[in-house]
């Protein structure tokens, strides 16, 4: 499940070329809860016991962060409940593996996303930025239905007037595709910091699950852009940690991380891409360990941008051999690493590019294990989602039930049998 690659001519790291090119070729918790039971005993709650009771029968079960190499999983209701009690419906798992809901720590959300997303196992999408004129829709969709995956969201990320990533509407206006037009509209922006307050202010009323900031001045994109002053970056960080949310930064050089972490962010969106010194990047990622810092991968939006642009470098250095080598650091000092992707209408693909992402995350050090830690329980206690990333009695049933054991060999994951989502069966895509 690699990205597609290209002959264009090489533009750097320009994403606004990127999607234009790619839009033109008509792409179109904290963790496990000390002493709680594994599926020992019936559920206490009454509405855990309506409906029809499904088990999944001698399976392998990844937990979120433990292995069980056998056991029987029920649900009914939306919920995993107890094994005792008659079973309505009995799902053979010999020789396959349940694992929790997958969750992508990054992504941005359009029409169709959550559906794909699904497809492949991906029961949650953490988005990073969907445009106001779009995310009323899909949070909508995402309640009402569970045929699509569940949707979390900043709502209108912080950016400078013309910052990052005002320069890419021209790009989604273009597509003629009316989510993505309407997306192209102007949106909220920050002058500075005495309009930090209100502009949290409006993100709170907007809904915001967590709070994301950009920091970028285009360098990384083979252009200059505005960014926001590290007086407004503080500013927003103290306002929206006061208004209870988390705040999440886009920062993709050295010199970005720095700023965010003078001012206090919880997390990264990415890993850093320009760092080649060995020394250096071990020294940035202690950093980011001591500051408690968890970090998202996207690595396969750094591999498919360089693809995409002609230049994929896998020699440990170029914009895609930085981002391995700064999220081995990362892993290396003790960070927490989330599996995201930063998929997009475009590529990565929403759902199979999570896929992909574990299997690069094995390739900078995670075993297996932790890999799929990555994409369970760690955005779960991250983003407090205390309801799903695990699978233990009374949580959501959020499942995906492959064939074969990434536990010890991550591409089995791509293997998907069988997905629910709040307990409702999907119909998975087929296996390529």
């Amino acid at each position: 499940m690699t990205s597609p690659t290209s002959n264009q001519p090489n533009s750097g790291r320009d994403r606004r070329w990127f999607l234009a090119a790619t839009a033109a070729a008509g792409a179109g918790v904290a963790g496990i809860a000390a002493g709680a039971r594994f599926l020992d005993a019936s559920v206490g709650d009454a509405a855990a016991n309506n409906g029809p009771r499904t088990r999944i029968r001698d399976v392998r079960v990844f937990d979120g962060s433990d292995v069980r190499e056998r056991a029987d999983v029920v649900i009914q209701g939306g919920v995993i409940v107890g094994s005792a009690g008659p079973i309505d419906l009995d799902i053979d798992g010999s020789g396959k593996t349940l694992l929790p809901g997958l969750i992508d720590a990054h992504t941005h959300v359009f029409d169709g996303s959550l559906a794909e997303a699904l497809r492949y196992g991906v029961t949650t999408e953490l988005d990073m930025f969907c445009p106001p004129q779009v995310l009323a829709a899909q949070r909508r969709l995402a309640a009402e239905r569970d045929d699509v995956a569940d949707l979390r969201s900043p709502g209108t990320l912080a950016t400078a007037p013309g910052g990052h990533p005002n320069q890419l509407l021209a790009v989604l206006a273009g597509t003629g595709r009316p989510d993505l037009v309407a997306a192209a509209e102007p949106f909220d922006t920050v002058m500075g910091p005495a309009a930090a307050a209100a502009f949290v202010e409006a993100r709170v009323a907007e809904g915001a699950d967590y709070f994301k900031i950009v920091i970028d001045d285009g360098a990384m994109h083979g252009t200059t852009l505005p960014a926001l002053t590290p007086e407004t970056v503080t500013a927003l960080t103290d306002a929206a940690h006061a208004a209870g949310l988390r705040v999440i930064a886009h920062a993709i050089t050295a010199r970005e991380v720095a700023i965010a972490l003078d001012a206090g962010v919880d997390g990264f969106g990415h890993v850093w891409a320009d760092i080649d010194d060995d020394a250096t990047m071990r020294r940035l990622a202690d950093r980011v360990r001591a500051d408690g810092s968890f970090v998202i991968s996207t690595l396969a939006y750094f591999e498919a941008t360089e693809q995409q642009a002609g230049s994929a470098d896998h020699t440990g250095h170029g914009t895609f051999g930085n981002a391995m080598r700064a999220a081995r650091a990362l892993h290396e000092a003790g960070v927490p690493l989330l599996a995201g992707t930063d998929a997009t209408p475009f590529v990565p693909a929403h759902g199979v590019g999570l896929h992909h992402e574990l299997a690069l995350l094995t390739q900078v050090g995670l075993t297996p294990r932790q890999a799929l830690a990555a994409a369970t329980s760690l955005p779960a206690e991250y983003f407090d989602l205390a309801d799903r990333g695990r699978i233990a009695e009374g949580l959501r049933a959020d499942l995906v039930l492959v064939a074969g054991d990434p536990t010890r060999d991550i591409t089995a994951t791509t293997s998907v049998v069988d997905v629910w989502r709040r307990g409702v069966r999907a119909t998975p895509r087929p296996s390529n």
